[in-house]
């Protein structure tokens, strides 16, 4: 059965997208633990990060890098973190969050927005993308 990531890469669900190519997608999270809080997630289905191979695990970190820069600078974040859990769904994916202490990096902490926060953001973090 597919994940909920499969099924965004698939364009069965809607997202909020940032970035996407060959190997990877990137789009808000819709439960963020700050706006802009976003997910990179490879296109092939693989639930832990051990198991990544090649050239899906460097392209994660990769666009990881580049997409965490973009949020810095829509964000106005003092820190952007990653973090890699696996729990919620089981297709690897590297969180990118704005913080502005440790506390944004907590899960428990997220919240919906609205959809027109989410697309604001999505806007100005596409905007600040420099690859």
């Amino acid at each position: 059965m597919s994940t909920i990531f499969t099924k965004i890469i698939n364009g069965e669900l809607p997202s909020y997208k940032i970035f996407e190519n060959e190997l990877i997608i990137s789009f808000l999270t819709i439960e963020p633990t700050q706006l802009g809080h976003s997910l990179v997630v490879p296109k092939l289905e693989i639930d832990h990060w051990l198991d990544v191979k090649e050239p899906y695990y460097s392209e994660v970190f990769k666009y990881g890098k580049i997409i965490g820069e973009a949020i810095q600078l829509a964000t106005k974040a003092p820190r952007v973190g990653a973090e890699i859990q696996g729990w919620e769904v089981p297709h690897f994916h590297l969180h990118i969050i704005p913080m502005w202490g440790p506390s944004d990096l907590d899960l428990r902490n997220a919240k919906t927005r609205s959809k027109e926060e989410m697309k604001e953001i999505q806007t100005k973090i596409v905007a600040n993308l420099d690859y």
